[in-house]
């Protein structure tokens, strides 16, 4: 039914996250579709990104070949404190609240024994190292509110307190403009347990 160069297409485009067979189709006609140059300007940008990308040496955010990440080599950030993440992706959303001043540490994954994700698996080692190497006064845990989140969240603050640095942890709790009634059992419970003093 289709070439074997499309169909080959076909199959690397529904290998991607969140593509379909029928998204990987569309997008395969559509780069058909489009000029010769705008095919290879995405080609080069995909090449680019995967000889180009390496991981930051001091955070393991994204960075460009041999660099610190541009967090990392911002002088102007708060680097006593440290904000752990899983993903770099998550740095993103923290970035965006612009709330945020300090330094990022990624983990690359949440504690997970049942998939044998251990503490080994994380960059968890090398976020001690930091504490006293950088003066870390503060570990800001920002880790998804799931179990393996929760979970990994404990264990880092189990390891960090001792070494005599402020351990807090993101508040969870109810999104604005949500309602009672349609929150679960453990968002509600963790929006009680954050709870804060109103000030008249």
């Amino acid at each position: 039914m289709y070439t074997g160069s499309l169909r080959a297409l076909i199959d690397e485009l529904g290998r991607l996250p969140g593509i379909g067979p029928k998204s990987a189709q569309r997008i395969a006609f559509f780069l058909l579709e489009i000029p010769g140059e705008d095919a290879r300007r995405l080609a080069d940008a995909i090449v680019a990104v995967k000889e180009r990308t390496t991981l930051c040496g001091r955070c393991f955010n994204v960075a460009e070949s041999g660099n610190l990440c541009d967090v990392c080599a911002d002088t102007l950030r708060d680097h006593h404190v440290v904000c752990v993440v899983e993903d770099p992706r998550d740095i993103v959303a923290v970035e965006r609240t612009r709330q945020f001043r300090g330094r990022y540490h990624v983990l690359h994954g949440a504690l997970n024994p049942l998939e044998g994700v251990g503490p080994d698996q994380l960059r968890v080692r090398e976020l001690v190292a930091r504490v006293d190497a950088e003066g870390i006064t503060e570990a800001i845990l920002c880790t998804n509110p799931n179990l393996e989140g929760e979970a990994t969240a404990m264990y880092l603050a189990r390891l960090l307190v001792p070494l005599g640095i402020a351990v807090t942890k993101i508040a969870s709790g109810l999104p604005v403009g949500g309602d009672l009634e349609y929150a679960d059992e453990l968002t509600l419970g963790l929006a009680i347990e954050g709870r804060r003093a109103v000030v008249p």
